[in-house]
């Protein structure tokens, strides 16, 4: 993973965690401990699942260019599908609050996708990899001065 890819999942995480961290607080305040549990069990699977989504389609927009809209949409299928699953998993425990849970879900999944489209439009991405030059054959690279 390039270090710049590194940087554009911290700054979308750490905004994320911060959130959560919140979320935890006030859930536990209101609700007490199975709210600040459920808060914190929601900020992981937001946290993970963005996380592996956004380590694959980097993954994919380098290696298969191509393929890059099609492997989005089918990642965040994917990750409802996932979701339903944890859902159906957890349907009737008693870990956590499950009105806790979905709030903080849905909030922290908000700061992710705010602080990831920040983080794209201060980045500085170049549009054409400069490694791309180097398999040019000398007649591909234009006139010589």
């Amino acid at each position: 993973m390039r270090s710049d890819d590194v940087r554009l999942l911290l700054q979308a995480a750490v905004p994320t965690a911060v959130a959560g961290a919140l979320a935890a607080l006030i859930s536990g305040l209101v609700v007490g401990g199975t709210g600040a549990v459920g808060a914190l069990v929601a900020t992981v699977v937001v946290i993970l699942f963005m996380g592996i989504g956004f380590i694959v389609l980097q993954r994919t927009a380098r290696s298969l260019p191509h393929l890059f809209q099609a492997m989005g949409l089918m990642l965040y299928a994917a990750q409802i599908l996932l979701l339903f699953v944890f859902l159906a998993a957890f349907k009737n425990t008693t870990l956590f609050h499950p009105k806790a849970f979905a709030i903080t879900l849905v909030a922290t999944t908000l700061v992710w996708i705010g602080a990831q489209t920040r983080a794209h439009m201060k980045a500085k991405i170049l549009y054409v990899e400069p490694d791309s030059m180097k398999g040019d054959k000398p007649e591909n690279q234009g006139p010589k001065s």
